[in-house]
């Protein structure tokens, strides 16, 4: 009986530290309009595995992302966006990738 207990508190103690934690934030992550921006980023954050959603606003300038911090963090995100052309945060999209977006989207100076 012994046995059976401190098994099922093993197993139980298990579950308990690798139940997924969502967490919900915002990211700066730059861009200049809602009809090729906005669709391009989201595209870019969702297809990182964690991501459970992500909604970028124009006017704030914000992605605002549900993720499970098991699977992934905000700086695998920032990557995603950057590499789709977006300066987000601390991470820079190369100039490359930034001169393939169409020129509505173009927002540095």
């Amino acid at each position: 009986m012994k046995k059976v207990i401190l098994t099922m508190l093993a197993v139980a103690a298990m579950g308990a530290t690798m139940q997924a934690k969502t967490v919900k934030t915002e990211i700066p992550v730059n861009g200049k309009c809602n009809e090729m921006c906005k669709p391009r980023i989201e595209k870019a954050a969702k297809s990182v595995s964690g991501v459970l959603s992500a909604t970028w606003n124009l006017k704030a300038q914000k992605l605002t992302l549900v993720y499970d911090n098991t699977k992934t963090d905000t700086k695998k995100v920032q990557k995603a966006v950057a590499a789709s052309g977006h300066d987000s945060g601390n991470i820079k999209a190369s100039q490359a990738t930034y001169n393939k977006l169409p020129g509505c989207c173009k927002y540095r100076k």
